[in-house]
């Protein structure tokens, strides 16, 4: 699905391409690849680069057509991994700016309608890709911040009993602040490469270019300290667990042990040699309680050594 954007308050959607106008691309089909490579002529190199989802944050050229990759964060439906990042591709040469992203995702109309309520003014295709970029730094933050709340859930169900859904959780949420480190960096480099196109253009815009930086730092750092701390929960429970295993394991055998004097003594006296109780009045029960007094020692004194 193809939209055509043209930036007067805001991008406001036009029903026909215009030149000047901005053509963003979602879960492109047969009729739009048409329209890019025959219509536009949009190298077809491109877009096969953007159709792969391991596609790192680069530039390239052909021609006099420009190709940047950014990633930008999603949240996906699988129980695998909750968020991920994918590669967006901003097309450009002299007059045509085009936008193509395999997967939909909620930053692109997110940004469209921010443009609008701000009524913000776009004067070129560099600040387009800047503000992109912006704007996929605060759908890192707000991710992040739910991955947090997510995290904060799995551990309160892990103090009431520590199960294996909850820890696959926190698991692969882990692989999310991974995707996420590396795609906010890659995005961090292409920002030094946008500064050397603005220095030969003489159209940097360094507010905002120094606020994209900032953000990314941000996101960044949060991404550090959400994986430190997740890192840090994940070896604390495996502590808990190993430590639960020998709590089990030493109680089981003070219960055996406990449990093998009355059998030690049941095994001498069903020997088949005289016993010199067979004539002792109730011989039976005071072998009994004999065992039963000494089970009893035992488990009272691996109680005072703490071993039960």
């Amino acid at each position: 699905m193809r939209k055509y954007l043209y930036c007067e308050a805001g991008f406001i959607e036009k029903k026909n391409w215009l030149p000047g106008c901005w053509v963003n691309v979602e879960c492109p089909t047969d009729d739009d690849f048409k329209f890019l490579t025959e219509t536009l002529k949009v190298p077809t190199a491109f877009l096969h680069d953007i159709a792969d989802t391991d596609e790192r944050p680069r530039t390239d050229t052909e021609g006099n057509w420009q190709l940047i990759i950014v990633r930008i964060p999603i949240q996906t439906q699988s129980s695998k991994v909750p968020y991920s990042t994918i590669p967006i591709g901003i097309i450009t040469n002299d007059e045509i700016t085009v936008s193509v992203c395999y997967h939909s995702s909620e930053m692109i109309p997110d940004f469209i309608q921010h443009t609008r309520r701000k009524q913000i003014q776009v004067p070129n295709k560099y600040e387009l890709i800047l503000r992109l970029i912006y704007s996929s730094a605060v759908w890192f933050l707000k991710y992040l911040k739910q991955i947090n709340n997510e995290v904060s859930s799995a551990e309160k169900e892990l103090e009431r009993s520590i199960r294996n859904e909850d820890l696959l959780r926190l698991m692969n949420l882990q692989k999310s602040l991974v995707y996420f480190n590396t795609s906010i960096r890659g995005n961090e480099v292409m920002i030094s490469k946008f500064q050397n196109i603005f220095e030969t253009k003489d159209r940097e815009n360094k507010e905002l270019t120094e606020d994209v930086l900032i953000e990314l730092k941000q996101a960044r750092n949060m991404v550090n300290i959400y994986s430190d701390i997740l890192t840090g929960t994940m070896d604390a429970f495996a502590s808990i667990i190993s430590n639960n295993v020998n709590t089990i394991m030493r109680r089981m055998t003070t219960l055996s042990i406990v449990l093998m004097v009355p059998t030690l003594i049941a095994s001498f006296y069903g020997m088949n040699v005289d016993i010199h109780l067979e004539h002792v009045p109730h011989a039976f029960s005071l072998i009994i309680c004999l065992s039963v007094a000494l089970s009893a020692m035992a488990f009272i004194i691996f109680r005072k050594i703490k071993w039960f």
